[in-house]
């Protein structure tokens, strides 16, 4: 998506005669439904002008423009493209990246800054570092760039109102960044105009810009795909903008562990697809690389089995559960790396536990007490059963207790939902998970959602796009029927019955399956997952080109209320009948979020009650 393009002398003109902001603007709000913010119009309108200015006598007028250009499979925007020829007849791309920064301040944590954002001091990365994460996302994502003869592509930024008197961003630390991705300063503009003269000074833009316009996007990455070629210590995903301030503090935390007198504890918070397990098995590959002392853990069997099994035996042991830290002496590990922090529960304790290693300490404290550094990746709203007790508020309490120094981040880009931060907000807001602004769920979204009639045509659906693309789909439902023991031959009972339509959930642990039948742990990595149903507890942590919901009755809405109301005797999960009543709503509430939020490109869904297709429906644009 390109909220304005058009030639070099349209651009100027449009910025002089002061209507670059109002045709960016409209063109915004035709996108996304929604007006920008007061904060976003404003930085056009001082940010364009300098553009402008650097522009006008660098680049020929028939060279192209592109402002505001959303990232393939994610919500953020790079603020300009250039296209044109530059010395040589060489075709050239000059990504932009503008800043309002005034000044910046060092930090003790690499290739991070502070400055003035947002209304208050934050940290985030060096803006190097920052155009680094959209320069190789694009080549990644963007075929033309892979193609022989293809243009090349040079990044840098402007930070127009920044003066080199403050040398912050030019430190002798951050000189081999700059190189590749230089930062121009207010007082630069003639340095700035020189560099893209080099680039585009021969002008004829049109072609290179419309073989970008008309480039195939390659395929978004499943985690569950790279994860063995990131333990290897492959460069598989290009992190940017929160995810590399983030990610930069794990790792400089982790290079100075043994030097630090106090913990540190790192919490990441975000949503469904803001890829927070990406930076988790990142970080993981990184810090093993310099021979430091590092486990992955989860409270998910489904997930972290998985990832066993694709790293194979010879990593397999990197990968623990929560209650694998009862024994550990204090900062026995230099770093923890804890996903889905959500799933943490009260103690380690459970009916496998020997006698001798039952303990009362709470979990969260475990983990922090057994490593130097430990890092939480949490979603406040995936918790789904009473005896998972993850929480921002509970973590960071317990490091405060260990006098741990205390990092936060919030994950906001989002690339999953088709990159649609409007189709999150929206399930959010229909399910009354959070208030959001997104009440409808618009013509323009990119996730593709659609409600079928039968749950019949719902998984004839799904197995068509896997057979288009193997393991691409996956089906789930509610936890609403009864989980049987296979049948004496292997076979699985099919449990989940609507009217005509039969299907079974996945393999249970430790039982006799017939071949070609995975164990639900392995159900969403093995194919033949497709031809069972999962539930919460299969599916929680992972990710799906397409997945189908059956969106059973433990949750229904009811208009004569105008309320979400829950049914524990619909439930056939025995630890969600035991919760309370107004506790049981939340729980089932966060299931249906997750599930509805697998997918990358499309959402397919059957409603067993018709109120609750109906209030759907009416949160639908034009339905």
């Amino acid at each position: 998506m390109k909220i304005y393009e058009g030639n070099v002398g349209q651009f100027i003109e449009d910025t002089v005669q002061n209507r670059i902001s109002d045709k960016l603007g409209a063109n915004f709000e035709e996108y996304y439904g929604r007006r920008a913010n007061p904060a976003e119009s404003r930085s056009w309108t001082n940010s364009l002008q300098f553009l402008k200015n650097a522009v006008e006598q660098a680049s020929p007028k028939d060279n192209m423009i592109v402002l505001e250009y959303e990232l393939p499979y994610s919500t953020q925007r790079i603020d300009c493209l250039l296209f044109g020829k530059g010395q040589g007849e060489k075709e050239n791309v000059v990504l932009i990246e503008l800043k309002q920064w005034e000044k910046a301040k060092d930090c003790d944590i690499e290739e991070n800054v502070l400055t003035f954002v947002g209304g208050g001091e934050r940290m985030v990365p060096h803006p190097s570092f920052q155009v680094k994460g959209y320069h190789f996302y694009l080549k990644d994502f963007m075929q033309v760039f892979q193609e022989k003869g293809s243009p090349d592509l040079f990044s840098c930024v402007y930070c127009h109102n920044y003066s080199k008197e403050n040398k912050t961003l030019f430190q002798p630390k951050f000189q081999a960044i700059l190189k590749e991705f230089p930062v121009f300063a207010k007082e630069d503009f003639q340095k700035l105009g020189d560099f893209l003269k080099s680039k585009l000074s021969n002008g004829h833009g049109l072609e290179i810009f419309n073989r970008f316009a008309e480039s195939n996007i390659r395929p978004s990455k499943k985690l569950v795909d790279v994860a063995k070629g990131m333990i290897d210590g492959q460069k598989m995903f290009n992190l940017i903008d929160e995810q590399i301030a983030a990610n930069n503090t794990i790792i400089d935390r982790a290079k100075k562990c043994s030097k630090l007198e106090r913990k540190s504890v790192i919490i990441v918070k975000g949503g469904p697809g803001t890829g927070k397990s990406v930076i988790a098995l990142n970080a993981l590959a990184e810090l093993l690389g310099k021979g430091l002392t590092v486990f992955h853990a989860t409270g998910s069997a489904a997930f972290t089995t998985t990832l066993r099994k694709i790293v194979g035996s010879r990593a397999s042991h990197l990968f623990k559960y929560f209650n694998s830290f009862i024994s550990h002496k204090e900062n026995e590990i230099n770093v923890l790396i804890c996903d889905e922090a959500h799933r943490i529960r009260d103690t380690s304790n459970s009916r496998y536990t020997k006698r001798e290693f039952k303990s009362n300490t709470p979990q969260v404290e475990e983990l922090i007490k057994a490593a130097k550094v430990s890092i939480f990746f949490i979603d406040d709203y995936q918790v789904v059963a009473p005896y998972e007790i993850g929480t921002t508020k509970l973590i960071r309490e317990t490091a405060e207790k260990y006098g741990a120094e205390i990092y936060e981040f919030e994950l906001k880009t989002q690339f999953r939902c088709g990159g649609s931060d409007g189709y999150l907000n929206w399930v959010d807001n229909t399910l009354e998970v959070r208030e959001t602004a997104n009440r409808l769920l618009t013509k323009n979204e990119k996730m593709e959602f659609r409600i079928f009639d039968s749950p019949q045509a719902l998984y004839e659906a799904i197995k068509e796009k896997n057979r288009e693309k193997p393991n691409a789909a996956r089906l789930v439902a509610g936890f609403c029927w009864d989980w049987s023991d296979p049948k004496q031959d292997g076979t699985l009972v099919e449990d989940v019955v609507i009217g005509d339509f039969k299907m079974p959930w996945e393999g249970k642990v430790g039982k006799k399956l017939a071949k070609g039948i995975p164990e639900a742990p392995l159900w969403a990595f093995d194919p033949n997952g497709v031809n069972q149903i999962g539930c919460i507890y299969t599916i929680q942590g992972f990710e799906f080109e397409y997945v189908g919901v059956i969106f059973a009755k433990d949750l229904v809405y009811d208009p004569a209320k105008k309320a979400w109301i829950g049914h524990r005797e619909e439930t056939s999960d025995p630890k969600l009948r035991r919760a309370k009543e107004e506790e049981f709503v939340k729980y089932v509430k966060n299931i249906y979020r997750v599930l509805l939020t697998r997918g990358m490109k499309g959402c397919y869904v059957h409603f067993m009650d018709k109120n609750t297709e109906n209030f759907f429906k009416s949160r639908i644009e034009n339905h």
